[in-house]
């Protein structure tokens, strides 16, 4: 009961600061390239996550972008999930998205601007040309992020691994960082409407370089990244 209460006084409040913090991004993007505002990204992200309750921390040592591009593989718990990347992350990132999102409004504008490639994860010739397309944006030195998960977890468990983000690691080379997210999914999970105080913390693992796993199959790669990540969330 009490928790329900103190979700119901969030909400309002969070859902007004999310809609000025768009609006103010959604006229900056109309002027600036996505990369060239990312600051104002993080800013909007940490107040985002300071008006839903969440304290929010960073471990580990984040990628010298001098050094990118980089793929950043996360785990999947929550809505938080995307501040907590955005405010972590150093530098402008792009990555795919459901298509389903672009339909929304606002938030498909600001995705489509951004540079988020559409995906439909259901369609495997359609997911693939996605994922093409991100392989191109990353050979023109753009790092990018994916979810492997492909979809919020439902127990906040790591679910299985998707291989489409360990084909574009092996196709491009690129240097994969591993991210764990921990206290989004006691935030505010799939299943559940309140958002719940609680502390956020982004984890950067070691990068994973081209040279460790040329020789790796996909199925090796994906399991790999998968038990670096349950290793940071435990």
């Amino acid at each position: 009961m009490f928790s329900a209460i103190i979700s119901i006084i969030i909400w309002p409040i969070w859902g007004i600061v999310f809609l000025f913090g768009t609006i103010i991004y959604s006229l900056a993007i109309i002027v600036f390239p996505a990369n060239k505002i990312h600051k104002l990204a993080q800013i909007i992200a940490r107040i985002c996550m300071i008006f839903g309750a969440q304290w929010f921390n960073i471990e580990g040592l984040k990628p010298d972008k001098s050094k990118g591009p980089y793929l950043y593989l996360i785990n999947h718990q929550s809505l938080f999930d995307a501040f907590m990347i955005v405010a972590a992350v150093p530098h402008y990132f792009t990555g795919v998205g459901a298509i389903e999102q672009f339909s929304y409004p606002v938030w498909g504008f600001l995705a489509k601007r951004y540079g988020v490639i559409p995906i439909v994860r259901q369609e495997r010739s359609s997911a693939i040309t996605s994922l093409k397309k991100l392989e191109n944006v990353i050979n023109n030195g753009t790092s990018a992020m994916i979810a492997p998960e492909g979809t919020r977890s439902l127990d906040g468990k790591l679910s299985n691994f998707k291989k489409g983000a360990f084909y574009v690691a092996k196709n491009t080379g690129i240097t994969i960082i591993p991210i764990g997210l921990k206290g989004a999914y006691k935030a505010k999970n799939k299943k559940d409407w309140r958002i719940r105080p609680s502390i956020l913390t982004t984890v950067f693992g070691e990068p994973i370089t081209q040279s460790h796993y040329e020789n790796m199959t996909v199925d090796m790669l994906a399991e790999k990244v998968k038990m670096e990540i349950q290793t940071m969330i435990n």
